[in-house]
């Protein structure tokens, strides 16, 4: 078993999207920890504000067929392809960290992300996990969110029920 890190994030219908992943994950994956959620404005395009969150879990899965998983879930609630890459959606679900592994593959499967440098993705991280440590640079997320300018990427929470 492999602990897994991921970021969840949507700009459609977000409560809707979001709080289906986090059901379907823990039908599958059974225990995870989920971050609080936050509000962030889209980064690469012009568009509605996404919600996004962490979680933890521990899988069996090799990263590449975790991955497919993913990508299947993300097609069950509605992800289109057939959009520019950076567009509005229902669903994004990333792979961040994977153990210690670094990994550059097929499926657009990057661990750790680059999305790790932003707010969206890095805060919640920390929040579930501030001890997990950055395969390559060695750093806590903990220390890499207190080192992190977060005047340049405001968050606000954002509950997932109503």
């Amino acid at each position: 078993m492999e602990r897994v890190y991921l970021s969840l994030g949507s700009n459609l219908e977000p409560r809707r999207y979001l709080n289906a992943a986090l059901d379907e994950l823990r039908a599958r994956f059974g225990a995870i920890a989920v971050s609080p959620a936050y509000r962030s404005k889209s980064v690469g395009f012009d568009g509605a504000d996404f919600v996004n969150l962490a979680v933890a879990l521990d899988t069996e899965l090799e990263p590449e067929a975790l991955n497919d998983w993913l990508h299947a879930l993300e097609d069950r609630h509605g992800r289109r392809r057939d959009v520019p890459r950076y567009s509005d959606r229902t669903l994004d679900v990333d792979i961040v960290l994977y153990g210690e592994r670094v990994i550059d593959g097929a499926g657009h499967l990057q661990v750790p992300r680059k999305e790790l440098r932003h707010a969206f993705v890095l805060k919640p991280l920390a929040d579930i996990a501030p001890q997990a440590r950055h395969p390559v640079s060695g750093r806590t997320l903990a220390e890499l969110w207190a080192a992190f300018p977060q005047e340049s990427e405001p968050l606000r929470l954002e509950p997932l029920t109503p």
